[in-house]
């Protein structure tokens, strides 16, 4: 069996029909991946910018409703919480001309009560007390505090 030659020719067009329709598939496919993609960077970026603006808001919320203040309140009282040399001798029963070796006696009899009997909160006390002193000594240069 013999092929004519317009049985060629259709057979070849018929091929470049399927070529052309799978060249728009493939280009159209593309064309979606393309579209996708913006939209993709295009919301990304947006979403950033809504981050960034709805942060910066928080933080002009919080400080104006006090937040701020309450953290620098905060900071204020922790270091208020350190010991003044006056309550410091309190603590130990010391008086302003008692020697550093007299501090230490009574420092090791406060400790060692507290050690055994039982109060941690108490210890902890005696033993800032104690250290509070000594930075005053080591400033001033009375004695050897150590």
């Amino acid at each position: 069996m013999r092929h004519s030659l317009s049985d060629q020719t259709d057979l070849t067009l018929s091929n470049d029909r399927n070529t052309d329709s799978e060249d728009r598939s493939l280009a159209g496919t593309l064309m979606a991946a393309k579209i996708l993609a913006n939209l993709i960077v295009m919301g990304s970026g947006i979403l950033a910018r809504a981050f960034v603006q709805a942060y910066r808001q928080a933080l002009a919320n919080a400080s104006k409703s006090g937040v701020a203040q309450e953290t620098i309140q905060n900071t204020v009282r922790r270091a208020s919480k350190t010991m003044a040399e006056q309550e410091a001798r309190q603590i130990l029963g010391v008086t302003e001309e008692a020697t550093w070796e007299e501090i230490l006696k009574k420092y090791d009899n406060l400790f060692e009560k507290n050690a055994q009997n039982g109060s941690f909160y108490l210890q902890s006390k005696v033993h800032r007390a104690k250290e509070c002193l000594e930075a005053a000594y080591q400033s001033e240069g009375q004695g050897t505090a150590g």
